[in-house]
């Protein structure tokens, strides 16, 4: 019970944090290639997390670690963060959202081979309907899928899915601080090298943006970790729906878009399913 409900209770953070660093990200994007923000992202949370893994572990925890799992992380990195803010910056936010919400269903799926857990029907049927709440919600014609942001969206989902797994395993020998550390330095790095052929001189005004994408990044970077580290990826992966409600109050505050009430029913149906996977995974 202690276990499920610190899970809960980081993903939930994480899903906040993140929603405010996915605004800065889309703001950012409009100016800057989807790959210098995948690094400005990597770049501004870097001192923060540095600083917390050398108070928290030490500098050796950073080097005894699983190579080739921290790699493949990096890389996963790179790409999903790329993909997502190329699908940023050409689909609101609350659109964007509704197709990340794919990676729940990937990540509960991909659990049961790579991680040997047991998903119930009950528990299928759930992540289903959540789904449905998010087609209600969009009411598709099936252009937002085939298009090249909607298909970045679906393959950011899938990246960050098989990261989700990969914590799990990496839980069992590395610390919280190597894993959020190494990421975020092959993120850096990776993204950095890719983008400089066409870097951007990044905007003295941007810099306020840059550093609230750091700190948020950061944090909710050490709170998803947490989450799935402490809890089954079938019971915390379907807390991602919550980042609708804060992409909604977003719209909201910066844009003065208020959704209909298809929207708000789906949010509810989303909400929903979202809360009944808690329960029953906590029981």
């Amino acid at each position: 019970m202690t276990t499920y409900l610190r899970g809960t209770l980081c993903m939930l953070v994480a899903v906040a944090v993140f929603a405010l660093m996915d605004t800065g990200m889309k703001l950012l994007a409009a100016r800057y290639p989807a790959t210098q923000v995948a690094a400005l992202r990597g770049l501004a949370s870097w001192p923060f997390v540095l600083v917390w893994a050398l108070l928290a572990g030490g500098p050796g925890q950073l080097v005894r670690v699983r190579w080739s799992l921290h790699l493949l992380r990096g890389v996963l990195a790179v790409a999903m963060l790329a993909l997502f803010a190329y699908a940023l910056k050409r689909l609101p936010l609350a659109e964007a959202y509704a197709l990340f919400f794919v990676a729940p269903l990937l990540v509960t799926a991909l659990a049961v081979p790579l991680l040997g857990e047991r998903v119930s029907w009950q528990s299928w049927s759930a992540i289903g309907v959540g789904l449905v709440g998010t087609l209600v919600i969009l009411r598709p014609t099936g252009q937002g899928l085939v298009s090249l942001s909607g298909l970045a969206m679906l393959g950011a989902a899938l990246a960050y899915a098989i990261s989700a797994i990969s914590v799990r395993l990496l839980g069992k020998t590395d610390t919280t601080q190597a894993m959020v550390f190494w990421m975020l330095t092959l993120l850096a790095l990776v993204a950095t090298l890719l983008a400089w052929p066409d870097w951007r001189s990044v905007e003295s005004e941007d810099a306020w943006l840059l550093a609230g994408v750091g700190l948020s990044g950061a944090i909710g970077q050490y709170a998803v970790t947490e989450a799935f580290r402490s809890s089954p990826a079938a019971v915390v992966a379907p807390l991602e729906y919550t980042a609708l409600i804060w992409a909604l109050l977003i719209d909201w505050t910066l844009w003065r878009t208020f959704p209909d009430m298809a929207t708000l029913a789906g949010a509810g149906i989303i909400v929903a399913s979202g809360l009944y996977l808690i329960a029953r995974g906590t029981r």
